[in-house]
């Protein structure tokens, strides 16, 4: 896919002002930040661009500040940031005017520069033509190399693509390839497992998803929707019932493109929701009326196995049950074991996405294992939509 972008591999950046779109939205406590996963992510294009002799301008945002406050400072995470690439972060207290422009004057080819906070400007959202200006002033060259933020036009990670020559940092560049593999251009049969707690959020998806793979697992709440839709009797359980007639019109469309959709057969039912409650797996022709279904039964657990084991490509998003409870977390972390030891033996191509995704396979101890796992939720939720990015549109060649 990275074909029809430019890519690092076509610029010489030496001598060359390069500002890049990085995701610095890391989790912080007291001034700290408590994973530096992101941070991990964009090393390596940080790293490439200074040791290739480029003037690397770090643009992000940080949280979702209204105007400047300095809680939302990207100060502390540039600090962060020197300690993980090993090199020194200078910092400029602003992204636009004198204070930018002056701390861009004064570096030397290989320096990297932390600017500060691009949302303490309320045009950056609005991707304002006039802050585009003021931004592409500091720059020869755009490299985007934040897939998580393509979903949203801002100033920084879609309007500097229209003013400056534009190409994909290598985190950019290894989600597109690995996002191609899922679903662009797979190697099938491809499976989608969906889980998570309701329907209404994943409409969109599950109707491009049916169109798209050869199988689809829905777990989590949302199985329950689907579930009383067609008539099964969920007790106490998480299901959004106004939504029957939606979880019917995608049933007939997944049948009508030849998808197989995989249900629960059988569930792990509680009296209540709460970890290490007293639970009990039932038939879907039993489950009690005072019962709340908070995980997969066995036999569906082993139906999701052989799907996985008949694919040659799997998608996943979302947990299968209430994972961050004690024991409802089984059905989620074996059916993810299964998953990677299969990735493992070069037997499928894994790719993985969505805040509760990523943490229900570290929960599992496999994240590192599956062949991509992306931590941008709303950009990979909108791609698996099929919708549109227009942070990755703005690189393609023109």
């Amino acid at each position: 896919m990275t074909k029809t972008f430019h890519t690092l591999d076509d610029v010489n950046v030496k001598g060359k002002r390069v500002l890049l779109r990085v995701d610095l939205n890391v989790p912080m406590e007291g001034g700290r930040v408590t994973d530096a996963t992101r941070l991990e992510r964009v090393a390596p294009t940080i790293t490439e661009l200074s040791d290739k002799g480029g003037k690397v301008i770090l643009l992000a945002h940080f949280g979702r500040p209204k105007g400047r406050d300095p809680k939302d400072s990207l100060k502390p995470v540039a600090e962060a940031l020197s300690k993980v690439i090993k090199k020194p972060v200078a910092f400029a207290d602003d992204c636009i005017g004198e204070v930018a422009a002056k701390a861009v004057g004064a570096m030397k080819d290989g320096d990297i520069l932390c600017l500060e906070n691009t949302r303490f400007h309320k045009e950056e959202e609005k991707n304002d033509a006039g802050f585009v200006a003021e931004l592409a002033r500091l720059g020869d060259i755009w490299v985007n190399d934040a897939f998580s933020a393509a979903h949203r036009a801002h100033a920084s990670t879609e309007g500097l693509g229209h003013k400056l020559p534009a190409y994909a940092g290598r985190t950019m560049q290894a989600e597109l390839d690995a996002l191609e593999k899922a679903l662009e251009a797979p190697t099938k049969p491809v499976v989608a497992i969906i889980g998570g707690a309701k329907v209404s959020t994943k409409i969109d998806l599950l109707e491009n998803l049916v169109t798209k793979v050869d199988a689809l697992v829905i777990g989590g709440g949302m199985a329950n929707t689907f579930l009383h839709a067609q008539g099964i009797a969920v007790g106490k359980s998480l299901a959004e019932k106004d939504l029957a007639a939606t979880a019917l019109r995608i049933l007939e469309k997944a049948n009508a493109a030849n998808c197989a959709i995989i249900l629960p057969v059988d569930a792990v039912v509680a009296s209540q929701f709460a970890a290490n409650a007293p639970s009990h797996a039932y038939g879907l022709d039993a489950i009690p009326a005072d019962g709340m279904i908070l995980d997969v039964g066995p036999q569906s657990t082993a139906r999701i196995h052989a799907a996985i084991d008949d694919a040659a490509t799997l998608v996943w998003n979302g947990p299968l049950g209430a994972f961050e409870l004690t024991p409802f977390d089984r059905g989620t972390v074996v059916s993810a074991k299964h998953a990677a030891a299969r990735t493992r033996a070069k037997k499928l191509i894994s790719v993985a996405g969505g805040g509760d995704t990523v943490a229900a396979l570290n929960q599992a101890g496999v994240a590192g294992d599956f062949s991509y796992v992306s931590t941008a939720g709303g950009a990979f939720l909108e791609w698996m939509e099929g919708k549109p990015l227009p942070g990755v549109e703005v690189l393609k060649k023109r």
